[in-house]
Protein backbone atom coordinates (compact mmCIF):
# COMPACT_ATOMS: atom_id res chain seq x y z
CA UNK A 1 0.00 0.00 0.00
CA UNK A 2 1.59 3.51 -0.85
CA UNK A 3 2.38 5.77 1.74
CA UNK A 4 1.95 9.64 1.23
CA UNK A 5 -0.83 11.99 0.01
CA UNK A 6 -3.53 10.71 -1.84
CA UNK A 7 -3.14 11.36 -5.49
CA UNK A 8 -6.34 11.73 -7.29
CA UNK A 9 -6.99 10.48 -10.76
CA UNK A 10 -7.03 12.27 -13.94
CA UNK A 11 -10.31 11.10 -15.11
CA UNK A 12 -11.97 12.00 -11.47
CA UNK A 13 -15.62 13.24 -12.05
CA UNK A 14 -15.98 16.81 -10.57
CA UNK A 15 -19.63 16.71 -11.05
CA UNK A 16 -22.62 14.94 -11.65
CA UNK A 17 -23.86 14.80 -15.43
CA UNK A 18 -27.61 17.17 -15.69
CA UNK A 19 -29.36 14.22 -17.16
CA UNK A 20 -32.89 15.56 -15.51
CA UNK A 21 -35.36 14.33 -16.47
CA UNK A 22 -34.27 10.39 -16.92
CA UNK A 23 -33.01 10.52 -20.20
CA UNK A 24 -35.35 7.18 -21.11
CA UNK A 25 -38.92 6.00 -19.95
CA UNK A 26 -37.14 2.69 -18.71
CA UNK A 27 -34.73 4.64 -16.48
CA UNK A 28 -37.69 6.55 -15.05
CA UNK A 29 -39.40 3.31 -14.45
CA UNK A 30 -36.84 1.32 -12.93
CA UNK A 31 -37.45 2.26 -9.65
CA UNK A 32 -40.96 1.54 -10.02
CA UNK A 33 -40.34 -2.09 -11.44
CA UNK A 34 -38.24 -2.33 -8.00
CA UNK A 35 -41.79 -2.64 -6.31
CA UNK A 36 -43.13 -5.10 -7.73
CA UNK A 37 -44.51 -7.86 -5.20
CA UNK A 38 -43.25 -10.70 -6.48
CA UNK A 39 -45.52 -13.12 -4.73
CA UNK A 40 -48.15 -11.66 -6.98
CA UNK A 41 -49.80 -14.68 -9.10
CA UNK A 42 -51.07 -12.43 -11.87
CA UNK A 43 -48.99 -11.71 -14.77
CA UNK A 44 -47.44 -8.20 -14.89
CA UNK A 45 -48.83 -6.02 -17.42
CA UNK A 46 -46.69 -3.48 -18.66
CA UNK A 47 -48.85 -0.16 -19.69
CA UNK A 48 -45.68 2.04 -19.37
CA UNK A 49 -43.48 0.85 -22.38
CA UNK A 50 -44.13 1.87 -25.86
CA UNK A 51 -42.50 -2.45 -26.91
CA UNK A 52 -45.95 -4.03 -28.16
CA UNK A 53 -43.55 -6.58 -29.56
CA UNK A 54 -43.57 -8.51 -26.55
CA UNK A 55 -47.28 -9.55 -27.24
CA UNK A 56 -47.85 -12.26 -30.23
CA UNK A 57 -50.56 -10.54 -32.04
CA UNK A 58 -47.93 -7.47 -32.62
CA UNK A 59 -45.77 -9.96 -34.81
CA UNK A 60 -44.01 -8.64 -37.52
CA UNK A 61 -44.33 -9.18 -41.26
CA UNK A 62 -43.28 -11.98 -42.72
CA UNK A 63 -42.08 -9.83 -45.67
CA UNK A 64 -39.82 -8.56 -43.22
CA UNK A 65 -38.60 -11.40 -41.71
CA UNK A 66 -38.01 -12.92 -45.45
CA UNK A 67 -35.98 -10.15 -46.06
CA UNK A 68 -33.47 -10.14 -42.88
CA UNK A 69 -33.06 -13.89 -43.64
CA UNK A 70 -32.27 -13.37 -47.60
CA UNK A 71 -29.57 -10.17 -46.62
CA UNK A 72 -28.05 -12.43 -44.53
CA UNK A 73 -27.75 -15.79 -46.51
CA UNK A 74 -26.55 -13.59 -49.59
CA UNK A 75 -23.60 -12.78 -48.24
CA UNK A 76 -23.39 -9.92 -50.05
CA UNK A 77 -23.57 -7.62 -46.64
CA UNK A 78 -20.71 -8.85 -44.19
CA UNK A 79 -18.74 -6.19 -44.92
CA UNK A 80 -18.52 -2.77 -43.60
CA UNK A 81 -21.47 -0.19 -44.96
CA UNK A 82 -20.72 3.38 -45.78
CA UNK A 83 -21.10 6.27 -43.32
CA UNK A 84 -24.12 7.54 -44.18
CA UNK A 85 -25.83 4.19 -44.79
CA UNK A 86 -25.57 2.07 -48.60
CA UNK A 87 -26.77 3.68 -51.86
CA UNK A 88 -30.03 1.01 -52.65
CA UNK A 89 -30.71 1.73 -48.59
CA UNK A 90 -30.87 5.19 -48.85
CA UNK A 91 -32.83 5.10 -52.29
CA UNK A 92 -35.68 2.68 -50.85
CA UNK A 93 -35.89 4.88 -47.47
CA UNK A 94 -36.28 8.15 -50.14
CA UNK A 95 -38.71 6.48 -52.13
CA UNK A 96 -41.01 5.78 -48.79
CA UNK A 97 -41.55 8.93 -47.83
CA UNK A 98 -41.50 10.58 -51.16
CA UNK A 99 -44.92 8.43 -51.31
CA UNK A 100 -46.62 11.19 -48.92
CA UNK A 101 -44.35 14.72 -50.27
CA UNK A 102 -45.29 17.02 -52.95
CA UNK A 103 -41.32 16.81 -54.10
CA UNK A 104 -38.80 14.39 -53.93
CA UNK A 105 -36.33 13.45 -51.61
CA UNK A 106 -33.10 12.01 -53.32
CA UNK A 107 -30.59 9.43 -51.83
CA UNK A 108 -28.15 12.15 -50.91
CA UNK A 109 -30.97 13.26 -48.57
CA UNK A 110 -31.00 10.14 -46.66
CA UNK A 111 -28.47 9.26 -43.24
CA UNK A 112 -29.36 5.20 -42.09
CA UNK A 113 -29.00 5.50 -38.01
CA UNK A 114 -29.02 3.26 -35.66
CA UNK A 115 -32.49 3.78 -34.64
CA UNK A 116 -34.30 7.07 -33.90
CA UNK A 117 -32.20 7.92 -31.12
CA UNK A 118 -29.09 7.87 -33.02
CA UNK A 119 -30.52 10.52 -35.47
CA UNK A 120 -31.59 12.50 -32.73
CA UNK A 121 -28.06 12.07 -31.19
CA UNK A 122 -26.38 13.34 -34.33
CA UNK A 123 -28.77 15.98 -34.98
CA UNK A 124 -28.50 17.71 -31.47
CA UNK A 125 -24.46 17.57 -31.59
CA UNK A 126 -24.52 19.19 -34.80
CA UNK A 127 -26.89 21.61 -33.39
CA UNK A 128 -25.23 22.34 -30.41
CA UNK A 129 -23.01 25.38 -29.77
CA UNK A 130 -22.51 28.01 -26.58
CA UNK A 131 -25.34 29.73 -25.84
CA UNK A 132 -27.70 27.65 -28.22
CA UNK A 133 -30.88 26.57 -26.98
CA UNK A 134 -33.59 24.62 -28.38
CA UNK A 135 -37.45 24.32 -28.01
CA UNK A 136 -38.94 20.99 -27.14
CA UNK A 137 -42.77 19.90 -26.27
CA UNK A 138 -44.36 19.48 -23.04
CA UNK A 139 -45.24 16.66 -22.49
CA UNK A 140 -42.71 15.64 -24.90
CA UNK A 141 -40.03 12.26 -24.87
CA UNK A 142 -37.26 12.29 -22.22
CA UNK A 143 -34.32 11.33 -24.44
CA UNK A 144 -34.20 14.97 -26.44
CA UNK A 145 -34.05 16.33 -22.90
CA UNK A 146 -31.24 14.08 -21.56
CA UNK A 147 -29.24 14.19 -24.78
CA UNK A 148 -29.66 18.08 -25.03
CA UNK A 149 -28.23 18.60 -21.44
CA UNK A 150 -25.03 16.01 -22.33
CA UNK A 151 -24.26 18.49 -25.19
CA UNK A 152 -24.98 21.64 -23.18
CA UNK A 153 -27.74 22.76 -25.24
CA UNK A 154 -30.13 25.09 -23.56
CA UNK A 155 -33.85 23.34 -23.18
CA UNK A 156 -36.70 25.39 -23.28
CA UNK A 157 -40.64 24.67 -22.99
CA UNK A 158 -43.43 25.14 -25.25
CA UNK A 159 -46.81 23.45 -23.88
CA UNK A 160 -49.47 21.40 -26.02
CA UNK A 161 -52.81 22.09 -25.34
CA UNK A 162 -54.90 19.30 -24.07
CA UNK A 163 -58.11 21.42 -24.54
CA UNK A 164 -56.79 21.69 -28.07
CA UNK A 165 -56.03 17.88 -28.75
CA UNK A 166 -53.37 18.53 -27.60
CA UNK A 167 -51.39 21.12 -30.58
CA UNK A 168 -48.32 23.01 -29.79
CA UNK A 169 -48.80 26.83 -28.16
CA UNK A 170 -47.51 28.54 -30.56
CA UNK A 171 -47.53 32.01 -28.70
CA UNK A 172 -45.48 30.10 -26.20
CA UNK A 173 -43.18 29.01 -28.88
CA UNK A 174 -42.99 32.81 -30.53
CA UNK A 175 -42.14 33.54 -26.86
CA UNK A 176 -39.31 31.40 -26.21
CA UNK A 177 -37.52 32.03 -28.94
CA UNK A 178 -35.12 34.22 -29.18
CA UNK A 179 -31.68 35.03 -31.51
CA UNK A 180 -29.67 31.80 -30.09
CA UNK A 181 -32.57 29.47 -30.56
CA UNK A 182 -31.51 26.35 -33.43
CA UNK A 183 -34.95 24.35 -34.15
CA UNK A 184 -38.19 23.11 -32.56
CA UNK A 185 -39.68 19.49 -31.74
CA UNK A 186 -42.62 18.26 -32.49
CA UNK A 187 -43.88 14.31 -32.52
CA UNK A 188 -46.11 13.67 -34.58
CA UNK A 189 -48.50 10.88 -34.12
CA UNK A 190 -48.02 12.02 -30.56
CA UNK A 191 -45.72 10.38 -27.96
CA UNK A 192 -47.00 10.56 -25.46
CA UNK A 193 -50.18 12.46 -26.31
CA UNK A 194 -51.79 9.77 -29.09
CA UNK A 195 -52.31 12.69 -31.23
CA UNK A 196 -51.99 13.28 -34.68
CA UNK A 197 -51.97 16.65 -35.96
CA UNK A 198 -53.81 18.63 -38.34
CA UNK A 199 -52.31 19.52 -41.81
CA UNK A 200 -53.44 23.86 -41.08
CA UNK A 201 -51.73 23.31 -37.59
CA UNK A 202 -48.42 21.81 -38.99
CA UNK A 203 -48.65 24.79 -41.87
CA UNK A 204 -48.94 27.18 -38.81
CA UNK A 205 -45.59 25.45 -37.52
CA UNK A 206 -43.94 25.27 -40.22
CA UNK A 207 -44.97 29.48 -40.77
CA UNK A 208 -43.98 30.11 -37.26
CA UNK A 209 -40.58 28.50 -37.59
CA UNK A 210 -39.92 30.04 -40.70
CA UNK A 211 -40.93 33.65 -38.69
CA UNK A 212 -38.10 32.57 -35.77
CA UNK A 213 -35.83 31.30 -38.64
CA UNK A 214 -35.38 28.14 -36.52
CA UNK A 215 -35.35 24.66 -38.55
CA UNK A 216 -38.07 22.05 -37.18
CA UNK A 217 -36.83 18.45 -36.27
CA UNK A 218 -40.09 16.35 -36.87
CA UNK A 219 -40.11 13.11 -35.12
CA UNK A 220 -42.27 10.77 -37.00
CA UNK A 221 -41.11 7.02 -35.72
CA UNK A 222 -45.30 6.76 -35.32
CA UNK A 223 -45.90 7.41 -38.68
CA UNK A 224 -48.90 6.06 -40.44
CA UNK A 225 -49.78 4.52 -36.95
CA UNK A 226 -53.20 6.76 -37.02
CA UNK A 227 -56.63 5.66 -36.71
CA UNK A 228 -58.89 8.42 -35.77
CA UNK A 229 -60.17 11.06 -38.29
CA UNK A 230 -56.96 13.17 -38.66
CA UNK A 231 -55.26 12.22 -41.39
CA UNK A 232 -51.53 11.96 -41.44
CA UNK A 233 -49.44 14.58 -42.57
CA UNK A 234 -45.45 14.22 -42.32
CA UNK A 235 -43.90 17.76 -41.76
CA UNK A 236 -41.94 17.07 -44.58
CA UNK A 237 -44.86 18.57 -46.49
CA UNK A 238 -43.70 22.15 -45.52
CA UNK A 239 -40.01 21.48 -46.44
CA UNK A 240 -40.35 24.18 -49.01
CA UNK A 241 -41.66 26.65 -45.85
CA UNK A 242 -38.90 25.76 -43.52
CA UNK A 243 -35.95 23.46 -43.40
CA UNK A 244 -37.52 20.07 -41.78
CA UNK A 245 -35.25 17.72 -40.41
CA UNK A 246 -37.21 14.36 -40.18
CA UNK A 247 -36.36 11.43 -38.14
CA UNK A 248 -37.66 8.06 -37.99
CA UNK A 249 -37.19 4.38 -37.81
CA UNK A 250 -38.87 1.24 -39.10
CA UNK A 251 -39.50 0.12 -35.04
CA UNK A 252 -42.84 1.38 -34.56
CA UNK A 253 -45.06 0.94 -38.01
CA UNK A 254 -43.12 -2.69 -38.36
CA UNK A 255 -42.98 -3.52 -34.35
CA UNK A 256 -39.26 -4.44 -34.85
CA UNK A 257 -37.72 -1.72 -32.24
CA UNK A 258 -35.06 -4.62 -31.22
CA UNK A 259 -33.63 -4.00 -34.58
CA UNK A 260 -32.91 -0.44 -34.06
CA UNK A 261 -33.18 0.91 -37.73
CA UNK A 262 -33.53 4.74 -38.55
CA UNK A 263 -32.96 7.67 -40.59
CA UNK A 264 -32.40 11.44 -40.49
CA UNK A 265 -33.59 13.20 -43.42
CA UNK A 266 -33.14 16.51 -44.64
CA UNK A 267 -36.51 18.14 -46.21
CA UNK A 268 -35.21 21.22 -47.62
CA UNK A 269 -36.18 21.90 -51.92
CA UNK A 270 -34.15 25.37 -51.20
CA UNK A 271 -31.05 23.68 -50.09
CA UNK A 272 -30.71 25.52 -46.99
CA UNK A 273 -29.31 23.35 -44.65
CA UNK A 274 -26.23 23.01 -47.59
CA UNK A 275 -25.54 26.50 -47.65
CA UNK A 276 -25.26 26.71 -43.75
CA UNK A 277 -23.13 23.82 -43.92
CA UNK A 278 -25.77 21.25 -41.75
CA UNK A 279 -25.90 18.75 -43.72
CA UNK A 280 -22.24 18.21 -44.19
CA UNK A 281 -22.11 18.61 -40.61
CA UNK A 282 -24.23 15.85 -40.09
CA UNK A 283 -22.16 13.32 -42.22
CA UNK A 284 -19.02 14.44 -40.78
CA UNK A 285 -20.61 13.81 -37.38
CA UNK A 286 -22.07 10.39 -38.95
CA UNK A 287 -17.94 9.45 -39.50
CA UNK A 288 -17.49 8.95 -35.93
CA UNK A 289 -20.59 7.24 -35.42
CA UNK A 290 -20.93 3.62 -35.24
CA UNK A 291 -22.44 2.43 -39.05
CA UNK A 292 -25.95 0.48 -39.12
CA UNK A 293 -25.35 -3.43 -39.32
CA UNK A 294 -24.86 -4.09 -43.22
CA UNK A 295 -27.49 -6.97 -43.37
CA UNK A 296 -30.38 -4.69 -41.87
CA UNK A 297 -29.48 -2.09 -44.48
CA UNK A 298 -29.54 -4.85 -47.29
CA UNK A 299 -33.07 -5.80 -46.36
CA UNK A 300 -34.61 -2.46 -46.33
CA UNK A 301 -35.82 -1.97 -49.67
CA UNK A 302 -37.24 -5.52 -49.56
CA UNK A 303 -39.06 -4.66 -46.48
CA UNK A 304 -40.02 -1.09 -47.31
CA UNK A 305 -41.09 -2.21 -50.94
CA UNK A 306 -42.75 -5.78 -50.08
CA UNK A 307 -44.83 -5.62 -47.09
CA UNK A 308 -48.52 -6.14 -48.09
CA UNK A 309 -50.57 -3.44 -46.94
CA UNK A 310 -53.26 -6.37 -45.23
CA UNK A 311 -50.40 -6.14 -42.32
CA UNK A 312 -50.51 -2.45 -41.45
CA UNK A 313 -54.43 -2.78 -41.51
CA UNK A 314 -53.94 -5.68 -38.99
CA UNK A 315 -51.58 -3.70 -36.67
CA UNK A 316 -53.59 -0.37 -36.65
CA UNK A 317 -57.10 -2.58 -35.92
CA UNK A 318 -55.27 -4.00 -32.92
CA UNK A 319 -54.55 -0.56 -31.79
CA UNK A 320 -57.67 0.88 -33.33
CA UNK A 321 -59.45 -1.49 -30.49
CA UNK A 322 -57.27 -0.94 -27.80
CA UNK A 323 -57.28 2.75 -28.14
CA UNK A 324 -61.24 2.21 -27.83
CA UNK A 325 -60.85 0.11 -24.81
CA UNK A 326 -58.11 2.33 -23.03
CA UNK A 327 -60.72 5.86 -23.34
CA UNK A 328 -63.51 3.66 -22.50
CA UNK A 329 -62.52 2.04 -19.50
CA UNK A 330 -60.53 4.90 -18.27
CA UNK A 331 -63.86 6.86 -17.95
CA UNK A 332 -64.54 4.38 -15.55
CA UNK A 333 -62.57 5.92 -13.27
CA UNK A 334 -63.25 8.96 -11.10
CA UNK A 335 -60.00 9.97 -10.41
CA UNK A 336 -58.76 9.32 -13.94
CA UNK A 337 -59.05 11.60 -17.24
CA UNK A 338 -58.60 11.17 -20.28
CA UNK A 339 -59.12 14.63 -22.38
CA UNK A 340 -58.75 13.47 -25.66
CA UNK A 341 -59.16 10.38 -27.30
CA UNK A 342 -56.44 8.79 -29.02
CA UNK A 343 -55.77 8.94 -32.43
CA UNK A 344 -52.51 7.87 -33.26
CA UNK A 345 -48.70 6.12 -31.70
CA UNK A 346 -49.61 3.48 -28.91
CA UNK A 347 -50.16 5.93 -25.89
CA UNK A 348 -52.46 8.09 -24.33
CA UNK A 349 -51.84 10.98 -21.47
CA UNK A 350 -54.33 10.37 -18.43
CA UNK A 351 -55.04 13.41 -15.79
CA UNK A 352 -54.98 12.36 -12.22
CA UNK A 353 -57.33 14.22 -9.51
CA UNK A 354 -55.80 13.39 -6.30
CA UNK A 355 -58.59 14.93 -4.38
CA UNK A 356 -60.58 11.43 -4.73
CA UNK A 357 -57.72 9.74 -3.61
CA UNK A 358 -56.97 9.11 -0.06
CA UNK A 359 -53.38 8.12 0.70
CA UNK A 360 -51.31 8.91 -2.91
CA UNK A 361 -49.24 12.20 -3.02
CA UNK A 362 -48.30 12.41 -6.43
CA UNK A 363 -47.93 10.54 -9.65
CA UNK A 364 -45.04 8.99 -9.07
CA UNK A 365 -46.51 7.70 -5.30
CA UNK A 366 -49.52 6.21 -7.60
CA UNK A 367 -47.61 4.47 -10.05
CA UNK A 368 -45.42 3.01 -6.89
CA UNK A 369 -48.28 1.62 -4.87
CA UNK A 370 -50.32 0.73 -8.15
CA UNK A 371 -47.56 -1.72 -9.27
CA UNK A 372 -46.83 -2.93 -6.09
CA UNK A 373 -50.59 -3.59 -5.00
CA UNK A 374 -51.62 -4.25 -8.87
CA UNK A 375 -48.67 -5.56 -11.13
CA UNK A 376 -49.71 -3.14 -13.55
CA UNK A 377 -46.91 -0.43 -14.80
CA UNK A 378 -47.67 2.79 -15.96
CA UNK A 379 -45.12 5.44 -16.52
CA UNK A 380 -45.75 9.06 -14.02
CA UNK A 381 -46.32 11.94 -16.12
CA UNK A 382 -43.58 13.69 -14.23
CA UNK A 383 -41.19 11.46 -16.39
CA UNK A 384 -42.56 13.02 -19.67
CA UNK A 385 -42.58 16.49 -18.56
CA UNK A 386 -46.35 16.37 -16.55
CA UNK A 387 -46.95 16.38 -12.73
CA UNK A 388 -49.67 13.83 -11.79
CA UNK A 389 -50.56 12.77 -14.90
CA UNK A 390 -50.07 9.31 -16.09
CA UNK A 391 -48.97 7.90 -19.61
CA UNK A 392 -50.44 4.81 -20.59
CA UNK A 393 -49.54 2.55 -23.54
CA UNK A 394 -52.33 0.90 -25.22
CA UNK A 395 -49.74 -1.01 -27.46
CA UNK A 396 -50.38 -4.14 -25.53
CA UNK A 397 -52.70 -7.32 -26.02
CA UNK A 398 -56.57 -6.13 -26.10
CA UNK A 399 -57.18 -8.65 -23.17
CA UNK A 400 -54.26 -7.43 -21.09
CA UNK A 401 -55.32 -4.26 -21.80
CA UNK A 402 -58.54 -4.78 -20.07
CA UNK A 403 -56.83 -7.12 -17.44
CA UNK A 404 -54.97 -3.91 -16.69
CA UNK A 405 -57.36 -1.35 -16.75
CA UNK A 406 -59.59 -3.24 -14.11
CA UNK A 407 -57.24 -3.65 -11.97
CA UNK A 408 -56.50 0.01 -11.91
CA UNK A 409 -59.35 0.58 -11.14
CA UNK A 410 -60.33 -1.74 -8.22
CA UNK A 411 -56.69 0.11 -6.92
CA UNK A 412 -58.29 3.65 -7.25
CA UNK A 413 -61.61 2.69 -5.55
CA UNK A 414 -59.52 0.96 -2.62
CA UNK A 415 -58.01 4.15 -2.30
CA UNK A 416 -60.67 6.39 -2.53
CA UNK A 417 -61.68 8.77 -0.46
CA UNK A 418 -64.41 7.82 2.26
CA UNK A 419 -64.30 4.31 0.56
Amino acid sequence: MENGPVQKWGFEVKQELDTEPATTIRDSLSSIIENINKKDPRPIIPLGYGDPAAFPCFRTAIEAEDAIVDAVRSAKYNCYSFVAGVLPTKRAIADYLNRDLPYKLSPDDVYVTLGCKQAIEIILTVLARPGANILFPRPGWPFYEGFANLKHLEVRHFDLLPEKGWEVDLDAVEALADENTVAMVIINPGNPCGNVFPYQHLQKIAETARKLRIMVLADEVYEHLIFGSTPYTPMGVFGSIVPVITLGSISKRWVVPGWRFGWLVTNDPNDILQKTGIAKSIKDCLSVYVNMPSFIQGAIPQILEKTKEDFFSKIISILKESADICYDKIKEIPCLTCPNKPEGSMFTMVKLDLSFLEDINDDMDFSMKLVREESVIVTPGIAVGLKNWLRISFGVEPSALEDGLGRIKAFCHRHAKNN
